[in-house]
């Protein structure tokens, strides 16, 4: 099963929206309560009530002041449905080891292996992730393992990942070779749920 990506907290907007919220609302409260208690309106809504019957929706105030907050309503919606942290990317989860029956004690193994599935599927699934710069120094480590390479560096995407290298000895088809090898090794050995494209770029080294 794939690994769910990381979503960001976003406590601060949150905590801001959830503030905003509260003190429009409470101040609401307290105006009706007020008139509730015959005291007059603030001044605020009796200009906010006066505004809205002397302006209409084709007024173009009130048309740019609707476009203003649906865009606001849009940019929310975003946030809340994306995950938000690009910087990590997903590992796949380890499998289980399923193993073969050899025939021998299959009333014990099996009631055993029965109670060990049970354990493990009430468990949370496990999630993993690497930050792009950490994979990126892991591929780099691997790049300056190759014979030939003098100085090698690799920025990591999420679909691609550039390693540009130098070479002062040996041809830089052989290089390129063993240098495409080694970094498709190094993204298997990442053990991420997309392995990103690799591209790669190799020159001699400019004396």
């Amino acid at each position: 099963m794939t690994a769910r990506r990381f979503r960001s907290a976003r406590r601060i907007p949150a905590a801001l929206v959830a503030l905003l919220v509260l003190a429009v609302a409470g101040l609401f409260l307290y105006d009706l309560a007020a008139v509730r208690a015959d005291r007059p309106a603030m001044a605020w809504r009796r200009e906010l009530a006066h505004r809205l019957e002397v302006h209409t929706p084709a007024d173009p105030g009130v048309q740019l002041a609707g476009v203003a907050l649906a865009l606001a309503g849009v940019v929310l919606l975003l946030l809340a449905f994306t995950p938000g942290i690009r910087r990590i990317l997903m590992m796949r989860s380890p499998g289980q080891d399923t193993g073969q029956d050899t025939g021998q004690d299959t009333g014990q193994d099996s009631g055993h292996e029965a109670g060990q599935d049970a354990v493990e599927a009430s468990r949370p699934p496990l999630r993993a992730g690497i930050g792009r710069k950490d994979a990126a120094q892991v591929l780099r480590d691997r790049a300056m393992e190759v014979p030939g390479v003098r100085s090698a560096r690799v920025r990591m995407g999420r679909s691609r990942v550039r390693v540009r290298a130098t070479s002062h000895f040996r041809e830089l088809d052989e290089v390129r070779a063993d240098l495409d090898a080694v970094i498709a090794v190094g993204i298997e050995e990442l053990g991420l749920v997309h392995p990103p494209r690799p591209r790669l770029r190799v020159r001699r080294r400019a004396d």
